[in-house]
C-alpha cells in the first residue's frame, strides 16, 4: 500500500486531518485499532471552542452539529452556596462555546470520510512505525487477517497517550513534562434533563463538582475522588447524594435525576512531550500532550494541532516550501502550553487540593476576584471559548 499521509488513529485528531488534506487533494490512509463502532460509541469531551466550530463549518461538517447542539453564552462558578455567572459572549465580542458529544462529532467525521471515498482501515493490529530516517517511512500492521505495509512520505501520529506512534521516536530525542494530580474524576452520564441552561463549576469543600450535558435530555456530571477511589464504593444513591451537597446555593434550585447510563473513574493529569516531531513523523492531540478536563481543552487542542499540520504538509506538496512542517513543533507548543497553563489554573481554583485551611482561603479568594474583577472575568472567557487560529 501506498500513500501520501498515514494517519495513525481515527479519533477527532486523525479524522479531522484527513478532512484537511482531502480538501487539498492529498492522499492519507486513516488506520485505527478499534471497531467503526467502538470508536463512534466513546464517550468523551463534549464542548467545542468556536474556533473549532468555525473550522468544522468550513469544511463542510457541520449540517448536523449546528442542528443539535446546545449553544453557550456564559457558564457559572458556584461557591459557598452563591452561583456567579461569568458571560463569555459578552466578554468576548460574541463568541461562544458549543456542546456537542464528541462521539456524534467522530460519527460525523466518519461518515463524511468515507462518503467522499476516503480510507479508513478500523480493527488492525500490531502497528508498528519503520524507517522514520528515510524519506518514505512505512506502518506495518495486520488487517482482514493479513500483514500489511503502507508507505508514505509522512506520518501523523493521533492514536492517543497510549498509541505508539510516541514511543517509535528514538529515545533521547523527546522531553516529557508531567504532573499527576492527587484527585481523579467519577463522572456519569445520566438520562436526565439538565438542571442548569449553563455549565456549572463548583467548589466546595467536600471536593469539586462539575455539572455538564450532552443534549436536552443528557445530563454529564462529575465529582472530584480519591486517585485511588474503587468505583464499586459509590452506588448509584450516594452518587445522587454527594452530587445533591457539593452543587447545593440558595433559592429553590434542584438537581434533576434519572437513570445513570453509565460510569466511570478518570485520573487527571498533565503532560507534555516535546517536540511534537521527528523527522517525518509528526504527533498530534493526546500523542503528544493531555491536559486536565477541567478547561475543556483536549479535543479542541487536538483540533488545533492538525490545523497547523495541514497548513504546512499543504505548502509542502503545492510548492516544497518546508518552513512550516519545520516549525509545526514550535508552532504547537505556544498554544499547548498556553492551554497547560489554563487548565491547571481552572483546577487548581476549583478542586481541593489538601486540608490545609490556607490553600482554602486562597482559592475562595481567587474565586472571589474573578467573579467580580471584569478583567479577571474576560481573562476565564477568553481562554474558555478558546484562543484564534487560522486555517485555509
Amino acid at each position: 500500500m501506498d500513500t501520501q499521509v498515514a494517519i495513525v488513529g481515527a479519533g477527532p485528531a486523525g479524522l479531522v486531518l484527513s478532512h484537511l488534506l482531502g480538501r487539498h487533494g492529498i492522499d492519507c490512509v486513516v488506520l485505527e485499532d478499534r471497531s467503526q463502532a467502538y470508536v463512534e460509541s466513546r464517550i468523551r469531551a463534549g464542548v467545542l471552542e468556536h474556533a473549532t466550530v468555525e473550522l468544522l463549518c468550513a469544511l463542510g461538517l457541520g449540517d448536523r452539529l449546528m442542528r443539535e447542539r446546545l449553544v453557550h453564552h456564559g457558564l457559572e462558578l458556584l461557591f459557598q452556596g452563591t452561583a456567579h455567572r461569568i458571560a463569555l459572549s459578552e466578554l468576548t465580542g460574541g463568541k461562544t462555546i458549543t456542546i456537542y458529544g464528541q462521539h456524534e462529532l467522530v460519527k460525523d467525521l466518519i461518515k463524511a470520510r468515507l462518503d467522499k471515498g476516503g480510507e479508513i482501515l478500523f480493527e488492525v493490529s500490531d502497528v508498528a512505525v519503520h524507517g522514520l530516517d528515510e524519506n518514505r517511512p512505512v506502518v506495518r500492521f495486520g488487517h482482514s487477517g493479513a500483514a500489511k505495509e503502507l508507505t508514505a512520505d509522512f506520518i501523523a501520529g493521533c492514536d492517543g497517550f497510549h498509541g505508539v506512534c510516541r514511543p517509535s521516536i528514538p529515545m533521547g530525542v523527546l522531553r516529557s513534562y508531567e504532573r499527576v494530580y492527587p484527585f481523579s474524576w467519577l463522572g456519569i452520564l445520566a438520562q436526565a434533563p439538565p438542571s442548569s441552561a449553563e455549565l456549572i463549576y463548583a467548589w466546595h469543600e467536600r471536593g469539586f463538582a462539575l455539572h455538564s450535558m450532552r443534549s436536552a435530555d443528557i445530563t454529564r456530571l462529575y465529582l472530584q475522588v480519591a486517585p485511588d477511589e474503587a468505583l464499586e464504593a459509590w452506588p448509584d444513591d450516594r452518587i445522587w447524594t454527594e452530587l445533591r451537597t457539593r452543587l447545593a446555593r440558595a433559592g429553590d434550585w434542584e438537581l434533576t435525576t434519572g437513570p445513570v447510563l453509565e460510569k466511570g473513574i478518570a485520573p487527571m493529569r498533565s503532560f507534555v512531550a516535546e517536540p511534537m516531531q521527528y523527522k517525518r513523523l509528526f504527533l498530534a492531540g493526546d500523542a503528544a500532550h493531555i491536559v486536565p478536563a477541567t478547561g475543556a481543552k483536549g479535543l479542541n487542542l487536538a483540533v488545533a494541532d492538525v490545523t497547523a499540520l495541514a497548513a504546512g504538509l499543504t505548502a509542502w506538496y503545492a510548492s516544497g516550501r518546508t518552513d512550516l512542517l519545520d516549525s509545526y513543533s514550535t508552532t504547537c507548543l505556544q498554544r499547548v502550553w498556553r492551554v497547560q497553563h489554563f487548565s491547571w489554573w481552572m483546577t487548581s481554583m476549583l478542586h481541593r487540593l489538601s486540608n490545609d485551611a490556607f490553600d482554602e482561603q486562597l482559592q475562595l479568594s481567587q474565586l472571589r476576584y474573578v467573579t467580580s474583577s471584569t478583567a479577571a472575568a474576560t481573562s476565564l472567557a477568553e481562554n474558555y471559548v478558546g484562543l484564534p487560529y487560522t486555517f485555509d
